[in-house]
């Protein structure tokens, strides 16, 4: 939603703009001092693009993308693959394909006194069992870490959380898809920059066309 807001936010921005180029009455300019477009931005800037400063770095345990509730109890999700990049860890966005090192955190300990099993499947499905990658069978696990690994294809996945007695949860898995709404969100900043300098650039030659436009009617 607040990609969607931005985005209309630069569209009606991009519009203005080019109406103001475009216009064929000369725009008088009493004071060259930044017009009140270009406050009005400053101010709304902020408001539009609140997270991306630090857009993931500073979010809490129950807005992480990689942690779920299974039956009301916290889980932490991460995958690994050291043949590609031996440190970087992964959630639902997997870069590549081949072996993948996959671990649930159990984070409420409720959990770890529980038989809890996993199943990987391709596709969306969950009733195809020619479609499971990948089945961990329930085992209580009291350190809190449930490993496992499968060997991923390009496609989507899904990792199905199936505790004894909870209600199961699932995570979607992208491996080697493009995220378009992840692009899109990293995109907005740069682009909402470029947009401010373009208007702030417009206004300035703007008022000096202005000024020396009143200095040659003078002399």
């Amino acid at each position: 939603m607040m990609i969607f807001i931005a985005s209309v936010a630069l569209i009606v921005l991009a519009g203005t703009l080019q109406r103001a180029m475009w216009s064929p009455n000369p725009i008088r300019v009493k004071r060259p001092v930044p017009s009140r477009k270009i406050l009005g931005v400053l101010v709304v800037l902020p408001m539009i693009l609140p997270g991306l400063a630090g857009a993931h770095g500073n979010v809490t345990i129950e807005e992480d993308n990689c942690v779920q509730r299974v039956g009301g109890n916290l889980v932490h999700f991460n995958a690994y693959q050291p043949q590609h990049a031996a440190k970087a860890q992964y959630c639902t966005e997997i870069p590549g394909e081949g072996d993948t090192f996959l671990v649930v955190d159990l984070v409420d300990p409720i959990l770890r006194n529980l038989p809890i099993g996993v199943r990987v499947i391709k596709g969306m499905s969950e009733t195809s069992e020619e479609e499971t990658v990948a089945y961990w069978p329930p085992t209580i696990h009291p350190d809190g870490v449930l490993r496992g690994e499968a060997k991923l294809a390009k496609g989507l996945y899904k990792l199905i959380i199936a505790p004894e007695g909870f209600s199961s949860s699932s995570y979607l898995l992208r491996v080697q898809q493009i995220d378009y709404a992840t692009i899109a969100h990293k995109t907005i900043g740069p682009i909402t920059i470029i947009l401010l300098f373009v208007v702030i650039g417009y206004e300035f030659s703007k008022s000096r066309s202005s000024r020396n436009g009143r200095i040659l009617g003078n002399s």
